[in-house]
């Protein structure tokens, strides 16, 4: 076999970008950073950063969620840390030209977690936001408030943040992925908020309590009640054993 050449291949860099998601005020919110540097410097982007030569994928990616947020990643084994997030593998992103530094390929993760606080800015971060997604996306047909077009998200930012809505709206319809955005103790109308936020629409109470509570282990009851919803004390309810929701809940037509 012939000896391997290392400089016969272009070098690239690696980045982890993340799709960190939140329901705030009955919406479904994406966290956005306005860069600080150059390329894009002024422009919102999806929070991440380069990998590191002495760290995997998945290391990067939580780092990057502790710098950017002060969150840490669930993982699958262990205890999981107090408000942990749930981190998952997205897509790839490989585009030659969506860096004009360089080559970068990105690797970005999905990351839900309950209502947040105010994000802090870090790293090459000038400022950071939560906004509701759909005013992301639709940053590039807005207009500021001096009348003006906004800019859209930084690289192809609007395209990883679209592949990374989808993959929650999908995947709440036949797991429990929707529990990720709920405190560890929920009832089952702040769960039906989660599903209205990330869906964008208006679910029958009495109809979602039935299919979420007709699959044994999906959720289990704590045997607390609250009133923090108002009115009559509701039962507290925890994510159970069960992964999967059967049957699915299809999401309604819009």
């Amino acid at each position: 076999m012939p000896p391997y050449d290392p400089s016969a291949f272009p070098p690239f860099a690696v980045t982890v970008d993340l799709v960190v998601l939140t329901v705030r005020r009955h919406a479904l919110c994406a966290l956005a950073v306005r860069r600080g540097e150059p390329p894009f410097q002024g422009r919102w982007a999806l929070p991440g950063g380069f990998v590191r030569g002495d760290e995997d994928l998945e290391a990067a990616a939580a780092r990057e969620l502790a710098e950017e947020t002060g969150l840490h990643a669930q993982s699958p084994a262990g205890p999981s840390p107090v408000y942990g997030a749930h981190l998952e593998q997205l897509a790839t992103y490989g585009d030659p030209q969506r860096d004009p530094r360089m080559r970068v390929v990105s690797v970005a993760h999905l990351v839900l977690a309950p209502d947040l606080p105010a994000p802090t800015a870090g790293g090459d971060a000038h400022s950071a936001r939560w906004a509701p997604v759909e005013t992301l996306l639709e940053q590039d047909d807005a207009l500021t408030r001096e009348g003006e077009l906004a800019a859209p998200l930084a690289f192809d930012h609007a395209r990883i943040l679209a592949d990374g809505v989808e993959r929650a709206r999908s995947k709440i319809e036949y797991s429990s992925l929707a529990t990720a955005f709920c405190p560890p103790e929920f009832t089952v109308g702040e769960l039906r908020r989660v599903y209205e936020a990330v869906w964008a629409v208006a679910l029958d109470p009495r109809n979602f309590h039935r299919k979420v509570t007709g699959t044994p282990g999906f959720l289990v009851p704590t045997g607390g009640t609250t009133t923090r919803q108002g009115g009559r004390p509701a039962q507290l309810f925890r994510a159970g054993g069960a992964t999967l929701l059967n049957p699915p809940m299809l999401r309604p037509e819009v």
